[in-house]
């Protein structure tokens, strides 16, 4: 015998929000791989470095993430748009984000 769901379960799951992902860019031999994604508000972005030296994740006016040599950083994308972002250190390291609702 088939079951229907209640209406407010059939309902939330319909109407439930995509979950948040992490998305990850490497760092090396000075470039952002890939550089460009697309991503949501609420995702994570996460760059591994595997250079020798640090890096930055920087959006002028914005966020400024310090990626040390053979580690981590994360940012959490909190509005939607077009976002454009270069490493302090080498100036020609470039990224680019499209961030959607």
């Amino acid at each position: 015998m088939r079951t229907a769901l209640p209406l407010a379960t059939a309902l939330a799951l319909v109407a439930s929000p995509a979950l948040a992902t992490t998305i990850e860019v490497t760092i090396d031999k000075l470039v952002f791989s890939p550089a460009s994604v697309q991503a949501k508000v609420g995702d994570t972005i996460e760059w591994t470095n595997k250079d020798v030296f640090a890096h930055t994740a920087t959006v002028k006016g914005g966020w400024d993430v310090t990626i040390q040599p053979k580690s981590k950083g994360k940012v959490t994308l909190k509005a939607a748009g077009a976002v454009d972002y270069f490493c302090r250190f080498h100036p020609n390291m470039k990224g680019h984000l499209e961030v959607s609702p």
